[in-house]
């Protein structure tokens, strides 16, 4: 009995690795025999390809911007009829105020008056727009042309040293005042040190007054960035010049056209007096 178990037990364990052996290996043969059934003219398959992908990224390119900026600078002219929203603020050729109208409205007022439609400013709600002349445009050209132009370029501010004895001649000094102020009025800085002369008697002071003279022959222009400060022991003066910036020359003028008596500043300060008398 015992005998007969194992046998069938025996049976029934090459019949389960059978079937596990053909599931596992089923469809391979089958894909192998579907193959070798292939007509010789079967197609090969091609080759993959690369194909090349720009990387996501949620930050912009910066040539990106530096594209929208020129986009931005020569945008300005006739948009022609591409009036993408549908109502808009419009500014007639003198710069009186039109309201919002239909882009329709818009396009029939082109017509009729022969103008053209430029962007005034589009982020606002709605978007402003103006109708102007061919002539008006090509002189608005000109004109932000002439205004990029005087636009000062804002870079760096450079420091030029320079260094001389306090036993300089006049005119030597005079050549020094000069290059000073070419330095100063293309906006750097200048860093001036004054050695003491050797072998020579003179006020302990003169390396100072010769930095008060070099600013005082630059009036409206420069003023201290540092102040004259003995250096390498004494034996040298430094000091550092600087611009003037708009509110200072601003201020400067101001004052200069009060001490010569400026007419228009005589009836500005009468008017101010009359005002105050009035209170």
């Amino acid at each position: 009995m015992a005998c007969l178990f194992l046998k069938r037990l025996t049976l029934q364990t090459i019949k389960t690795e059978d079937n596990c052996i053909r599931r596992c290996f089923g469809k391979y043969l089958i894909q192998n025999g579907a193959l070798t059934q292939l007509p010789l003219t079967a197609s090969i398959p091609r080759s993959c390809t690369l194909i090349h992908t720009k990387a996501f990224s949620t930050v912009e390119d910066p040539e990106n911007e530096r594209t929208k900026e020129k986009q931005g600078k020569a945008s300005f002219g006739n948009i022609g009829r591409k009036i993408h929203d549908r109502i808009i603020h419009v500014l007639d050729e003198k710069g009186n105020d039109l309201g919002n109208m239909h882009r329709a409205d818009v396009i029939r007022l082109l017509n009729e008056r022969d103008l053209r439609l430029v962007k005034k400013n589009t982020s606002t709600q709605p978007p402003e727009y103006q109708l102007m002349t061919g002539i008006q445009i090509q002189e608005e050209r000109l004109r932000l042309r002439e205004l990029e132009k005087v636009k000062p370029k804002i870079g760096p501010t450079l420091t030029k040293e320079l260094t001389f004895s306090s036993n300089i001649g006049k005119h030597d000094l005079n050549t020094k005042t000069k290059q000073i102020q070419q330095w100063i009025e293309k906006k750097n800085k200048v860093q001036i040190t004054i050695k003491k002369a050797k072998k020579a008697e003179e006020p302990e002071n003169k390396m100072e007054e010769i930095c008060n003279q070099l600013l005082q022959a630059m009036p409206g222009i420069a003023t201290f960035s540092s102040r004259p400060q003995p250096v390498r022991g004494g034996s040298a003066v430094m000091c550092v010049l600087r611009p003037l910036s708009k509110k200072e020359e601003k201020a400067y003028k101001e004052t200069q056209d009060i001490q010569t008596g400026d007419p228009l500043n005589k009836e500005h300060e009468s008017d101010h007096k009359a005002d105050v008398l009035h209170q």
